[in-house]
């Protein structure tokens, strides 16, 4: 695709460039690989587009329809060409119907999202992340309290201490780890290191205790800057790099609590501190500003025995982030971290520990803490991306809100039977409910005279629902009443006969619509009175057959609702 190559070196020169919106070489290499996808795809087309200037909507349409990959994969190409071919020096080389065709609005497939731990498997992680970084703590401690006595007070060591210290000495000042000349193994050379330096082993414990006690991901983590500022020893303040927020919104200022000298592995500002001292050494021999910086063995690497063996690596790829592997840790440890018991009574598989699956269950439990209310619990990501990739597949989370939803319920449920049932006390008592014919015996049984029965009878006390007693006379004010309709369902001014039936029915599911359309809960603080006396002081009391009866002849649709509500209040 020769016609292609030079508008395609443009474009990923503006995309890379200062105002392109990509930062890392990771994006970079990325975009590159789209591109060499796409000139791929136009290759293969029956009808090639050779040039930019003859590309067509039915190209890209091609594109949409191509099978051939996956539709995760055939989303992100199109997201990044539209990207590619939208800076303003482009404009007009690629004809405007193939950019309408690229720029149309496609869903992003979605991914199922990673599901966090049970309450027994994240105890026994937090456990066992906590033991191996205060084991390798003491470890370094003490290899740096040998050192510190062999040079103030050698005369009071053992020889054999004295030998050791000797070495660690020579080590600390130089930062070279001997060659195989003076260590028979490669295992010798990680032991003597790993008494003064974090090594590759020691990571994965370390970044996992860190992502629990922060609830940050593990791109962030590895990331870490080494600048930060001590509050009056209470936390520590320091700018973290959150990707993914687009151009110029990537870094963020965190305040992490230290807590006391014994609690340093509970919270975030202890194991960052902690962090920080276990690698100063590496970080020194190396000069990077990063925090995570240690030893490796760099025999493979033609680096043995220098200075080149500490290193910050994540300052030059994420990508060897794969290279922690906290499972393999989980799994190689003593004892190894297991699963919950199956209850077929097999042995528990091996725990899968990725930084994903501990990032939702930290914001599973801080949105637990902040009662369900996903803006206080939106810490690190927003609203949407908080429910879609993190809650929404963490099952003890659901079964949480599940559990928190129905009580909730219930409690709104008895709080609309406490408020009908306080405005049936305020207002004369219970509505009158005439089941069966209408009678004139039947009538005078209710209490009303010979006139409210006739007008009762002929239809002239009817209001939207139901009948009134004496408009003119509330049961409260004494004054004419000017309370909504919906309000009559608690008066004991309220009559309701059989001839009522069919707009009662008509009202109980004009509510069950508006249940649908509004929050469970505000339903029932706005609606839940009026529903409690349609069902349980007025329908309750007339039999089946009656009601059966009544929705035969109710009407399609109940306007009065609307009719009797402002029309900014409906949902």
């Amino acid at each position: 695709m020769a016609g292609w190559q030079s508008f395609l070196a443009e474009a990923f020169a503006w995309r890379t460039g200062p105002s392109g919106g990509l930062r890392t070489l990771t994006s970079a290499q990325r975009c590159w690989d789209f591109i060499v996808q796409w000139t791929y795809f136009l290759q293969d087309l029956g009808q090639r587009a050779s040039r930019p200037e003859i590309l067509s909507e039915r190209h890209v349409q091609a594109l949409f329809d191509d099978e051939s990959g996956t539709d995760l994969g055939r989303y992100a190409l199109t997201t990044a060409l539209r990207s590619l071919f939208a800076h303003e020096q482009l404009a007009g080389r690629i004809p405007e119907a193939a950019m309408s065709a690229l720029n149309r609005t496609i869903p992003k497939p979605r991914q199922a999202p990673v599901g966090g731990y049970s309450t027994g498997e994240w105890d026994r992680l937090t456990a066992a992340a906590r033991a191996d970084t205060a084991r390798i703590a003491r470890r370094i401690r003490a290899g740096e309290d040998l050192l510190r006595r062999f040079r103030t007070a050698s005369s009071e060591l053992s020889i054999e201490d004295r030998a050791r210290g000797e070495v660690l000495d020579t080590v600390a000042s130089t930062g070279v780890v001997p060659a195989y000349n003076g260590l028979p193994s490669a295992q010798e050379r990680r032991d003597l290191a790993a008494q003064l330096f974090l090594t590759w082993r020691d990571v994965a414990p370390i970044l996992v205790l860190l992502g629990i006690a922060s609830g940050r991901n593990g791109e962030t983590l590895k990331e870490l800057p080494a600048k930060h500022r001590r509050l009056d020893d209470r936390a520590v303040e320091l700018e973290v790099i959150k990707r993914r927020r687009g151009p110029r919104r990537w870094f963020q200022t965190v305040t992490w609590e230290i807590g006391p000298p014994n609690r340093e592995l509970h919270t975030a500002g202890g194991t960052y501190l902690l962090l920080l001292e276990l690698t100063q050494r590496s970080r020194d021999m190396c000069g990077s500003s990063a925090a995570l910086c240690f030893w490796r063995n760099g025999h493979r690497a033609g680096i043995a025995a220098t200075k080149d063996e500490h290193w910050a690596p994540f300052e030059q790829s994420l990508g060897l982030a794969n290279d922690i592997n906290p499972t393999k840790w989980a799994r190689v440890r003593t004892p190894a971290l297991r699963a919950d018991a199956a209850e077929d009574g097999r042995e528990p598989p091996f725990l899968q520990v990725n930084f994903n699956r501990i990032k939702t269950i930290t914001d599973a439990r801080r949105t637990k803490q902040m009662g369900g209310h996903l803006p206080s619990a939106a810490k690190t990501n927003t609203m949407q991306v908080l429910f879609t990739s993190y809650l929404a597949a963490d099952e003890p989370t659901r079964d949480w809100a599940e559990e928190v939803m129905a009580e909730a319920l219930v409690d709104a449920e008895r709080a609309a039977l406490q408020a009908h049932q306080a405005a049936l006390q305020s207002r004369g008592g219970a509505p009158t409910v005439i089941p069966g014919p209408v009678s004139a015996e039947l009538l005078r049984e209710a209490g009303l005279d010979e006139e409210a029965a006739s007008g009762l009878a002929g239809g002239e006390l009817d209001t939207a629902w139901t009948a009134c007693a004496d408009h003119d006379q509330h049961p409260v004010t004494k004054t004419a009443c000017e309370d909504s309709f919906l309000d009559c369902l608690h008066c004991g001014n309220c009559l309701v006969t059989r001839e009522h039936l069919p707009r009662l029915v008509a009202l109980a599911d004009a509510l069950l619509k508006r249940r649908e359309q509004m929050n469970e809960l505000a339903w029932w603080k706005r609606y839940g009175p009026a529903w409690v006396a349609v069902k349980r002081d007025i329908l309750a009391k007339f039999d089946p057959a009656e009601i059966a009866a009544a929705r035969a002849q109710q009407p399609p649709h109940d306007a009065l609702l609307d009719l009797v509500e402002a029309a900014w209040e409906r949902p």
